[in-house]
């Protein structure tokens, strides 16, 4: 090596030597967005189980709940594989979710179920193929981790929305029509009471746009400084969750809050938050705040718009929420606005 060259290689060693361990860990969104093809009547839906196991009674229903769209079916044998509470080795379940992409007679995917295990078969994926051959993937739960990984990966837009077991009702179907098969250029989001217990209210009012982006708060919170996570600066986040009593959604959202999640976010809509109350039956704490008070507690004193109730999680009736997409939140009127349409 040449006297001029070796000093150039020392000094550039040395200048990397001082760079922060950090900077090369955090995590690089993909720039720019790619959109999937639309679905239209006919077409064929990969089911795949990229977490917890189903039963076979599980997949028929699955078969029924697509069928009654419009659409075919496929799926690989290993569907109904089982180890431990997954549905097969990391591997088999990361191979299921590529053949997917992969497959030419396959228009789009769609999860049988959430459960746990999605987050573990990220590092499995071919993120190459996957934005080489963009698809509708819909799911939501634990899919969170997937629509994470593969955004942040490829810049594809994926969907939170019904998995291949929900109940797939007039308002989900309705919903999951206008988004993926018959696209709207601009698509207002209008929650109906779950329940007559179910409420909705608003933190904090105003207006906001954004990208909109989001999922399961326990799975988000877990792809926190993972090369999964996305910058939230101008996003409209959306959250919801399960079977948290309200001690450890304040837990997750203080884990965000001091991660610095939503110092530059745009708004926060946050679903129903299904059988989140303190348990009547042997809670954690004999005395607790309820779920109401932890939200307000947490999202109040920030400067953004805040609205919780709206129509997507565990629950019957859902939004497909396109991850990715302009969109507006209402605080005030309760409403999310499609500012432009997730498939091409």
């Amino acid at each position: 090596m040449k006297r001029k060259q070796f000093i150039s290689s020392l000094s550039l060693a040395a200048a990397a030597a001082f760079i922060p361990s950090g900077i090369n860990s955090f995590p690089v969104q993909q720039s720019g967005r790619i959109k999937p093809k639309k679905l239209k009547t006919g077409d064929t839906i990969a089911l795949v189980t990229p977490g917890s196991y189903i039963s076979e009674e599980e997949l028929q229903d699955c078969i029924d709940n697509l069928s009654s769209l419009g659409f075919k079916t496929v799926y690989n044998n290993s569907i109904l594989n089982r180890s431990g509470y997954f549905a097969g080795t990391d591997k088999e379940r990361a191979d299921e979710l590529m053949e997917m992409f992969s497959r030419k007679d396959v228009d789009g995917i769609m999860c049988a179920r959430g459960g746990y295990g999605c987050a573990r078969i990220l590092p499995l994926l071919d993120y190459d193929v996957i934005k080489n051959k963009p698809k509708v993937l819909i799911g939501y739960s634990d899919i969170t981790a997937l629509l994470y990984g593969i955004y942040a990966k490829t810049g594809l837009v994926c969907f939170h929305g019904p998995v291949g077991i929900s109940t797939f009702n007039e308002f989900s179907t309705d919903y999951l029509k206008k988004v993926l098969i018959n696209p709207y250029d601009e698509l207002k989001l209008l929650s109906v009471p779950e329940d007559e217990e179910s409420e909705s209210f608003t933190i904090k009012g105003g207006m906001a746009e954004g990208e909109l982006i989001g999922g399961n708060l326990s799975v988000i919170v877990s792809l926190i400084g993972t090369e999964f996570d996305i910058n939230y600066e101008n996003k409209i986040i959306f959250l919801e969750e399960t079977s948290e009593e309200p001690y450890r959604v304040d837990r997750m959202l203080t884990q965000m809050i001091m991660s610095g999640k939503f110092d530059n976010a745009a708004g926060i809509a946050l679903g129903l938050f299904d059988n989140c109350e303190p348990k009547k039956d042997k809670p954690s704490f004999k005395h607790s705040f309820s779920l109401s008070e932890v939200l307000y507690d947490r999202f109040s004193n920030l400067n953004i718009p805040v609205v919780y109730g709206l129509s997507f999680g565990h629950i019957k009736n859902k939004f497909t929420l396109p991850f990715g997409i302009k969109a507006r939140l209402d605080a005030d009127t309760k409403i999310i606005t499609l500012l432009e349409k997730a498939v091409i």
